[in-house]
């Protein structure tokens, strides 16, 4: 596992305002869907109390949380979580915080980084590991520009790109060629990956922020796409790095006059963005993946796998929570459609990465989730599925070692396959989210806020809304 420095106390963050002469300090959380908000207060304001009696906030706005008559509530910021914003023109500390109740103090069961401390917390009191280890890997666009516009009477987005494969042809005085092809953007060197310089200070950006970056590259689709690595981390913590990961990447973009997304499916037939979601458990320093069965695993890494597997399509509506998650989890394009296993084969839902053979190294990499997910509720229901998978020994059958595109009909039809919308994902929630619910990690009121938000701000909005393609196939009807 990795090491990780001291905690801080209150008293030490006090004096890191002093040190670095801080203006400003910037209060983090998330709400329940996934998008991170903050306030800001004077430097002057942050006593040794605040981090134990919280400051309070209206919550009644805030998606999916309190309603108007109980929305009082404490930020109680956390004292490890503390890095510098880069992008703030005043010194400005920022700390993410948890969500308390101001009356009980008891934290706030819909608080997406409570959810993600009781799955670790809960795996603990099991004894079956004392760590989760995830390592996210996230896939991005940059554009040069975006406009989308939906009225009565009209829809349409439009999204470009100085790099994009349909600018060949376009007036640029000069243009000077090195576009991207559809589906090549894996790897080029520059002149034709043209967002490099952006990446590496995207990257230098997130180190200063105490991320540990381990590379960035062009990714495959066309107009932009791009990936930047980052290590793996216990549970909670990679799920705070991605918050950080994606506000460097959006702000970076900005400060160039770029706009970056993590729109699980932008462009139509070129290939969409995911975060492969690489973990392992640890007990005592000892990886329990690593072990003798197929590809080194452990017994306990295939139950793991088994439960992975067995609630994939009901954790799809946590992982893949966007009615445009469900675009990218189509066949081709590599997409992690099919619910099975593999060491190499990248359509598989879990693929057993064999770059190393050396035991701390073994790990599964559940390909399905995307950027778009909370990544605390994602990691926490992947975590409540392993461990379900552990304790029911739930065996995942054979690997699915073949070239699924040289597959016959007659062998892909009875594999089974990732739901294809959003509204299946959820149906298949509400059926089968008992594993959730153990030690209480995630609540019956957790879950049901979570389907009746999808479907009524998500699934039935885009339902009633004619879309611009059936006027192609329907206008002249």
């Amino acid at each position: 596992m990795p090491t990780r420095e001291p905690v801080r106390t209150p008293r030490e963050v006090l004096a890191f305002l002093r040190e670095r002469e801080v203006k400003a300090v910037d209060l983090r959380f998330m709400d329940f869907p996934g998008l991170w908000k903050h306030f800001t207060v004077p430097a002057g304001a942050v006593t040794e109390d605040v981090f134990e009696d919280g400051i309070g906030f209206d919550g009644s706005s805030l998606r999916g949380w309190m309603p108007i008559n109980e929305s009082d509530m404490l930020l109680v910021p956390q004292p490890d979580t503390l890095f510098i914003d880069p992008f703030a023109k005043d010194v400005t500390l920022a700390m993410l915080c948890n969500i308390q109740d101001p009356l009980t103090k008891e934290d706030y069961s819909k608080d997406p980084r409570n959810v993600a401390r009781k799955a670790v917390n809960y795996m603990k009191s099991t004894g079956t590991a004392d760590a989760a280890m995830v390592g996210p890997s996230l896939e991005f666009f940059v554009f040069d520009d975006v406009r989308y516009d939906q009225t009565s009477h009209s829809a349409f987005y439009a999204l470009d790109s100085a790099e994009a494969a349909w600018n060949t042809g376009r007036r640029e005085k000069p243009n000077l060629g090195y576009k991207v092809p559809y589906r090549q953007g894996y790897f080029p060197c520059p002149p034709t990956d043209a967002t490099h310089d952006l990446r590496s200070e995207m990257m230098l950006a997130m180190e200063g922020c105490g991320l540990t970056v381990e590379s960035h590259h062009h990714q495959k689709a066309t107009a932009g796409q791009s990936a930047i690595n980052v290590r793996f981390d216990d549970l909670v913590s990679a799920a705070d790095a991605v918050l950080k990961y994606k506000y460097v990447v959006k702000n970076v973009a900005r400060k160039h006059g770029k706009t970056a997304t993590f729109m699980p499916k932008p462009l139509f037939d070129d290939y969409g963005s995911g975060m492969h979601v690489h973990v392992s458990l640890w007990k005592n320093g000892t990886n329990l993946f690593a072990g003798s069965d197929y590809s080194n695993l452990s017994d306990a890494a295939m139950y793991a796998l088994g439960g992975l597997l067995k609630h994939a399509p009901a954790l799809a509506a946590i992982t893949n929570p966007t009615t445009n998650s469900y675009k990218r989890l189509v066949p081709g394009f590599e997409a992690p459609v099919n619910l099975a296993y593999s060491q190499r084969n990248r359509s598989a839902a879990v693929r057993i990465p064999v770059y190393s053979a050396r035991a701390k190294s073994k790990r599964l990499e559940y390909r399905v989730p995307d950027g778009a997910a909370n990544p605390y509720l994602a990691f926490a229901g992947m975590l409540m599925a392993m461990l379900d998978g552990i304790r029911n020994k739930t065996h995942p059958g054979p690997p699915l070692d073949k070239d699924i595109y040289d597959m016959p009909p007659e062998e892909l039809k009875d594999l089974p396959r990732m739901p294809a919308t959003l509204d299946e994902a959820l149906t298949a929630l509400e059926r089968d989210h008992e594993f959730l619910l153990q030690g209480g990690v995630f609540t019956e009121d957790v879950v049901e806020t979570w389907v009746r938000y999808k479907r009524e701000e998500e699934v039935a909005a885009v339902r009633v809304r004619p879309h611009p393609y059936e006027f192609t196939l329907y206008y002249d009807s």
